[in-house]
């Protein structure tokens, strides 16, 4: 059985978005600190990691959002170590209220260990998977599924181009984990205002769009003064959901640095419960959503 690390969070007000919820973005911050926490407990702080010239780059991240956190909750973040390859590793989160012991939160993301001069893949060493496994690492590897794919992004794809922040980097050298969440929320706003659906427009409808899921794809870093153009565009538009995809790319060398897919839903936004999208909002956004191609059904349901 691996190492179980619990870190518990209190929600402050700037984290919370206008909504009154907890952003996006934040939750990947604690899972972030929960596993430096947890490392730090099994003997593995960063300063070890400095002396063995390594560092853990995170590559993938998988969030699913289950009910929505508030200010002055105190978030329970729970997070093991769910296997160790050559030289990578999946660390899983749970994320509960202490209040109420409720789900609000799970995740999983997939860490490389990397050679801190070369920034190249590097072997784990045995000493380190039984601090985290000292009752030994089970045989059996997780599964690891595909990141999900996206159609062509169609013609009305909306592009956001800016550079990157000094902070927006982290003592690591490249930009932190959880700021491509906000920068997919950054490019996700400015579309939806210029598709004539800005959030005013959808509070006046009486409803919002919240995040289901997300999948964070990193594949090469982001550094400070890089820039970076965002595109954005849907498919899968079904009764009350859609799903916003995301790239990131660097203008001066066209290298692609990272993938976003979001699940979003329509809601209610007094309940929460999920609400039809508008058959005006759909006629709007008919540009920003990819057509089927094979392999791929970018349906619009409209029954």
């Amino acid at each position: 059985m691996p190492l179980v690390h619990t870190s518990a969070f209190k929600v402050r007000f700037y984290e919370c978005d206008l909504y009154g919820h907890v952003n996006n973005a934040n939750y990947l911050r604690y899972m972030q600190e929960a596993a430096f926490e947890a490392s730090a407990a099994a003997g593995y702080d960063p300063q070890r990691y400095a002396q063995m010239g390594r560092v853990w780059y995170a590559r993938a991240t998988d969030i699913e959002y289950i009910r929505p956190a508030q200010y002055g909750d105190t978030i329970a973040v729970k997070t093991w170590v769910a296997d160790f390859r050559r030289v990578t590793s999946r660390r899983a989160y749970e994320l509960r209220s202490t209040t109420t012991g409720a789900l609000i939160a799970r995740a999983t993301t997939d860490w490389a260990f990397l050679d801190a001069a070369t920034q190249k893949p590097a072997a784990i060493p045995d000493e380190l998977i039984r601090a985290f496994f000292p009752e030994g690492l089970s045989e059996r590897c997780l599964g690891r599924e595909k990141f999900p794919s996206a159609p062509p992004p169609p013609e009305g794809a909306y592009r956001l181009r800016r550079r990157v922040q000094w902070r927006e980097c982290d003592s690591a050298g490249h930009v932190n984990n959880a700021i491509y969440a906000e920068w997919a929320e950054e490019c996700g706003m400015q579309c939806i205002a210029h598709y004539r659906w800005p959030v005013t427009r959808m509070a006046g409808a009486g409803v919002g769009i919240f995040y289901r899921r997300m999948w964070i794809e990193h594949l090469r870093p982001a550094l400070f003064d890089d820039e970076i153009e965002i595109v954005a565009w849907l498919s899968e538009v079904k009764r009350a959901t859609a799903m916003r995809h995301f790239t990131v790319t660097r203008l001066s060398d066209g290298a692609l640095l990272a993938r976003i897919n979001v699940l979003g839903v329509c809601a209610d936004v007094r309940t929460g419960a999920p609400r039809r999208i508008p058959q005006a909002m759909r006629d709007d956004f008919a540009p920003n959503i990819a057509v089927c191609s094979v392999g791929h059904c970018a349906e619009e349901e409209r029954g």
